[in-house]
């Protein structure tokens, strides 16, 4: 796991350095650059496999130099594939990515099975990718020269002006994290999932090379040649992740996806120490019971990390500094906390459960929309219609029944936080009903074009480009790589994924049970009682601290200076938000307060 960074055209060398050197905790090992006239193409290695030094990168051949970040797990069978027709020097995976571009071309990425940032230049053409599923984030900038980057700290210091992204902001009040292209920062962009930019002649150009709607549907309508299926898959995935040279670890709650992942490496004779966080204070957040249930089943070491009210506040700054800008995820803290005791204790990769809810439907949500969705088929609904305007809420159950009364998008990602509506209340300009869907309506055109028609497929597609993607994936790689540790997702695998995509929908909600597709396919590997624990989450005591320590105060503050949210339905929401309700909409919009005052104010 590494930092890609690079300049095409003008620059000042001692700058780009320096903006090099904010990416060192990505990849600590060694630094490489290669220089010339308009042109900076460097990288920070984080060795994990192949560490020597013949492997440092960027990697030259010919007219082509490579910088990429990310694992590619079937390197090994693509440099068997490709050793007849290209002169190998090292065992790395950059060098089989060169030579499978110089076979395919750039259909090479096809043929990669991992999670990578790549950035390849082909004497002037620069091509880069971002992996299927966006587990590696890559951004840039086109200013007099065209900038790119593992992180936007890196990107920064090249803005002539500081400006807030107008989409950005939307798009985090209504989805948690803003949606691809858009940054916070006005001018850095972000690549999507499954997408690459060519830049040729000044002239950018993105286009996508993968979807999971690409799959025909229901090519697999049987269960039990469904859970077979599955059942190998999951294992391969789990199996190719646990391949480094450097000490591995596991995350542990009490729930079926980390133990189903710790199963799966036990059955491949490998037992990963595995790590549970904890909080002092609020026992009724604590996942440690019944993870220390799941590691004595299991059979591996289990480490709890108990964490405070002060250690909490203490690392809430770092972690958002972290971030680079606004992320409505308050578990970024305890995880950033977490993984800073993993560090201590050597490890460099850890494997994590992110993805399985999206794929196997374990969120409870997902069964109401189904039903609630039911609801368009009514002929004569009208009168519901007018019931639902005339008795106006602010609760998003009001917010799902108008939807489909008004026969408007039902289901927008499981992340979404603030509705049009509440926006419009809150914020002091005009945000009109509906104005969210232009940050989804690319997805949702793709979905319908698709030969897809469930909804449910609709809902894991969503969640996993924005979700997980942009939300989840984002907390995970940016708080992981802040200690230098790259984190490993199998159930985010695109061949599992995609196999997922092509199994009759049916078969993953039909008995109303979360992850019962998943449930069969881990029940000979992992106990009942773990199978059947209610969903709990990574939650914790976000917003006690919040308000205990006054922090939340900050709000207030900076809306004085910036008066972007009406006084009254700003102090109303605060308040809903410290008896219980409202919480993650608060808490975002903490984290942008705390944004605007180191960036704007």
């Amino acid at each position: 796991m590494c930092a890609v960074f690079g300049i095409l055209g003008e620059y000042d060398e001692q700058k780009a350095k320096k903006a090099l050197g904010t990416l060192t905790h990505r990849g600590a090992d060694f630094c490489g650059v290669v220089q010339r006239k308009n042109l900076f193409f460097a990288h920070q290695r984080l060795s994990i496999i192949d560490t020597s030094s013949a492997s440092n990168q960027p990697l030259s051949h010919e007219k082509i130099l490579l910088s990429f970040n990310g694992e590619i797990y079937n390197f090994k069978e693509l440099r068997e594939e490709l050793k007849g027709g290209f002169d190998f020097k090292t065992q790395s995976e950059g060098e089989v990515i060169i030579a499978a571009y110089v076979k395919w071309g750039v259909d090479f990425v096809k043929h990669l099975r991992g999670m990578f940032a790549i950035a390849l230049l082909d004497d002037e053409t620069l091509y880069l990718f971002r992996d299927r599923l966006g587990k590696k984030p890559l951004f840039y900038m086109h200013d007099k020269s065209f900038i790119f980057a593992s992180e936007i700290k890196a990107l920064i210091p090249f803005l002539q002006k500081i400006e807030m992204d107008e989409d950005a902001l939307l798009g985090y009040l209504s989805f948690l994290a803003p949606t691809p292209p858009f940054t916070f920062f006005k001018n850095i962009k972000k690549l999507s999932a499954g997408e690459y930019l060519v830049f040729k002649n000044s002239h950018i150009e993105i286009k996508r090379y993968f979807d999971l709607l690409d799959v025909k549907p229901n090519i697999i309508t049987n269960r039990d040649e469904a859970v077979f299926m599955l059942e190998k898959l999951l294992e391969e995935s789990i199996k190719i992740r646990l391949n480094a040279d450097v000490p591995m670890a596991s995350l542990l709650s009490g729930g079926i996806d980390s133990a189903t992942i710790n199963a799966y490496a036990l059955k491949n004779g490998v037992n990963l120490q595995t790590y549970t966080m904890g909080y002092k204070e609020f026992s009724k957040y604590d996942e440690r019971q019944n993870a220390r249930e799941s590691a004595e089943f299991l059979g591996v070491k289990n480490k709890q990390i108990e964490i405070s009210q002060n250690e909490f506040l203490e690392a809430l700054d770092k972690t958002l500094d972290t971030l680079d800008e606004p992320l409505n995820d308050p578990a970024a803290v305890p995880l950033y906390l977490l993984f800073e005791e993993i560090k201590k204790d050597g490890i460099k990769v850890v494997l994590s459960g992110e993805g399985s809810d999206e794929l196997f439907l374990g969120y409870r949500q997902y069964f109401e929309f189904l039903d609630i969705q039911n609801l368009t088929k009514l002929k004569n609904k009208n009168w519901l219609s007018n019931y639902f305007h005339s008795n106006f809420s602010q609760n998003r159950e009001w917010e799902r029944y108008k939807r489909v009364f008004d026969n408007t998008l039902l289901f927008r990602t499981s992340g979404e936080n603030f509705t049009d509506l509440q926006k419009n209340a809150l914020m002091r300009r005009n945000v009109r009903d509906n104005e969210s869907l232009k940050y989804i309506n690319s997805y949702r055109e793709r979905f319908e074009a698709s030969a897809h028609t469930d909804e449910s497929i609709w809902y894991s597609y969503i969640d996993l480009h924005l979700f997980q993607a942009e939300h989840f994936l984002t907390k995970l790689d940016r708080v992981s790589m802040a200690h230098s540790i790259e984190s490993r997702t199998p159930f985010l695998d695109h061949k599992l994924a995609s196999a997922v995509f092509s199994i009759d929908p049916k078969l993953r909600y039909e008995d109303a049970v979360t992850k019962s597709l998943l449930k069969t396919v881990a029940a000979p590997l992992v106990d009942k009682k773990i199978l059947s624990r209610k969903k709990k989450g990574f939650s914790n005591p976000y917003m006690e601290y919040l308000v205990n320590s006054k922090k939340i105060e900050l709000i207030k503050e900076v809306n004085k200076q910036t008066g972007m949210f009406k006084k009254e339905a700003l102090d109303e929401q605060i308040q809903k938000a410290s008896s219980g309700g409202f919480k993650q909409h608060i808490w975002g919009l903490y984290v942008l307060s705390v944004w605007i005052k180191k960036y704007l104010l």
